[in-house]
């Protein structure tokens, strides 16, 4: 048992998504109180076109007006009217939530649809050939898997035969399983409902939701790394009464809290958790600390010894914050959802040896997100320099919403 632990709980006004685990937060999600999730599919009405920000700006009901790259109006399915792909204001599509509405930028949709599982992604094709002419390669691995593995999910006949008419990205959770069949059974259910989707999108009316995501409670647990927890836990009735079938699906188990004197944040201290993944300065068991910056261009993080004696040997007193520190920022890069280019400014290192070290292991520890993080390398004035993808909006992001 590893002892961690997705819980879904109330902390004031918000509700939390969290994966708790060695008495700190690895992750949170604030969950939605609109309708507009990601993944999300409506017959939208192109409301007006842009060609000077080459946007579309598609209605999607309600007076929700979403924006949508003109670049993409070749792979519309346009469903009041059979021509170019040439977008005008009236057209109706199919458009997918990809990107919440972020400070003035209003909610990002697409028209190239996918279906997301938790083993798999299915989409539609939107290049059938390769630029050397070959049949692209519509099976795709997640890249933090193991060679072997990959190689096993490209080969699947079965996968094959749906990528006929279909992308399919195989995720990362896919390595736990020891059978094939979850993530046949689950690409093939994906294909069948892209493909039902596609076929009845013109008997719909404009603004019609053609699919709805999983509540983000569940596609927090999907994406989670399944060895990271061994229990879901919530003490909100109407999330449990579908917390069991979610998570029967991939055998974990799901427990219903109840106690008046000891809240379920409260057991867990989640305000003091939380407050160390939202607070500008955070506090290393050393005594110096983290300074974290996010502005519009970048993210700085700047390594400070504060109450931390330099001793003697202040050359290995600074490698030695530095190493906690690269633990630290590893942590908060994921916790806080940061993303990105971020620079953290270490405490300068006359050893290159050193510096070298610190640069491998926070390589090391970067391979454990679960989103694509990388460590570029040192620049000329001694800052790392690291790129996060961005996947959700941040943690503060989604606390101003």
């Amino acid at each position: 048992m590893n002892n961690g632990k997705i819980i879904i709980t109330t902390i004031k006004k918000h509700r939390y998504a969290l994966l708790h685990k060695d008495n700190r937060i690895l992750s949170a999600q604030v969950l939605r109180t609109d309708d507009h999730a990601i993944g999300n599919i409506y017959v939208g009405r192109v409301t007006s076109i842009s060609e000077n920000i080459g946007a579309a700006f598609v209605d999607i009901g309600g007076g929700c007006l979403t924006f949508l790259p003109l670049a993409e109006g070749k792979f519309a399915h346009i469903t009041n009217r059979k021509t170019s792909r040439s977008l005008k204001a009236g057209d109706e599509l199919l458009v997918q939530i990809v990107k919440e509405a972020v400070k003035t930028k209003l909610i990002g949709v697409s028209t190239k649809l996918t279906l997301t599982g938790r083993y798999v992604v299915v989409g539609e094709k939107t290049q059938r050939k390769s630029d050397s002419g070959r049949a692209a390669d519509a099976i795709h691995v997640s890249a933090k898997l193991d060679k072997n593995v990959k190689e096993r999910f490209r080969t699947l006949e079965p996968l094959q035969r749906i990528t006929a008419d279909y992308s399919l990205i195989v995720r990362t959770n896919a390595a736990s399983l020891s059978d094939d069949e979850p993530l046949i059974a689950e690409a093939s259910q994906l294909s069948e409902t892209l493909a039902h989707i596609l076929q009845i999108a013109d008997t719909r009316t404009c603004y019609s939701c053609m699919y709805r995501s999983l509540p983000d409670w569940a596609v927090f647990i999907e994406n989670a790394y399944r060895t990271e927890f061994d229990e879901v836990v919530t003490d909100l009735s109407d999330v449990y009464r579908d917390l069991q079938d979610v998570c029967a699906q991939i055998s974990v188990p799901v427990r219903f809290y109840e106690d008046s004197l000891l809240p379920l944040f409260k057991l867990y201290a989640l305000e003091t958790r939380l407050q160390e993944i939202t607070d500008k300065k955070v506090w290393l068991k050393s005594g110096a600390y983290l300074v974290i910056e996010p502005t519009e261009a970048l993210i700085s993080i700047d390594v400070n010894t504060g109450k931390y004696e330099a001793g003697k040997e202040p050359e290995e007193t600074y490698y030695r914050i530095n190493t906690e520190a690269a633990e630290s920022i590893a942590w908060q890069l994921r916790a806080r959802n940061l993303s990105g280019i971020i620079l953290a400014d270490f405490i300068n290192l006359k050893d290159k040896t050193r510096e070298a070290a610190l640069l491998d292991q926070m390589r090391e520890l970067l391979k454990q997100d679960p989103v694509h993080t990388r460590v570029v390398d040192m620049t000329a004035l001694g800052l790392m320099e690291i790129t996060r993808k961005r996947i959700d909006p941040s943690l503060a992001e989604q606390l101003a919403r």
